[in-house]
């Protein structure tokens, strides 16, 4: 026996004696079977494109299929993101450091629109270029 006396707390006031916090779970995991099967079915799209490319399939039938294979990707990106907002940055917000969390969600966001610059750029500032309204791209 350490001690001999059980209710005795042999560690000094600045060890903690609370269990250790539990893991952080990223929002996501509470539609993680959905998110799987909903990736294994764009998988079974992805062989699919594959073949008709492989047989030579009509254009068209290709592209329809890729539009499906997108459209399904699309979706599987607005669970997580949903997930993610009310899960991780709601906490974020509540804790007080939701500031980086909601710049970096706007980051990947405008990545996914295919927009680059900030909504606090200068006005007249263009996001793809980082010209001002008005003046020329410089010579080559």
């Amino acid at each position: 026996m350490l001690t001999a006396n059980p209710g005795t707390h042999i560690l000094p006031g600045s060890m903690p004696t609370e269990p250790a916090p539990v893991h952080f779970r990223h929002s996501y995991t509470k539609d993680r079977r959905k998110l799987l099967n909903r990736l294994s079915r764009i998988e079974g799209q992805v062989r699919g494109i594959r073949r008709l490319v492989e047989g030579e399939a009509y254009c068209l039938d290709v592209l329809q299929q890729v539009e499906a294979m997108t459209a399904a990707a699309d979706q599987v990106a607005l669970m997580v993101l949903e997930d993610h907002i009310d899960g991780c940055l709601t906490h974020a917000i509540e804790t007080g450091e939701g500031e980086p969390y909601v710049t970096e969600v706007m980051e990947v966001m405008r990545r996914a629109m295919g927009r680059r610059g900030t909504r606090r750029e200068a006005p007249g500032a263009t996001a793809r270029t980082g010209l001002a309204s008005g003046s020329a791209p410089p010579e080559t």
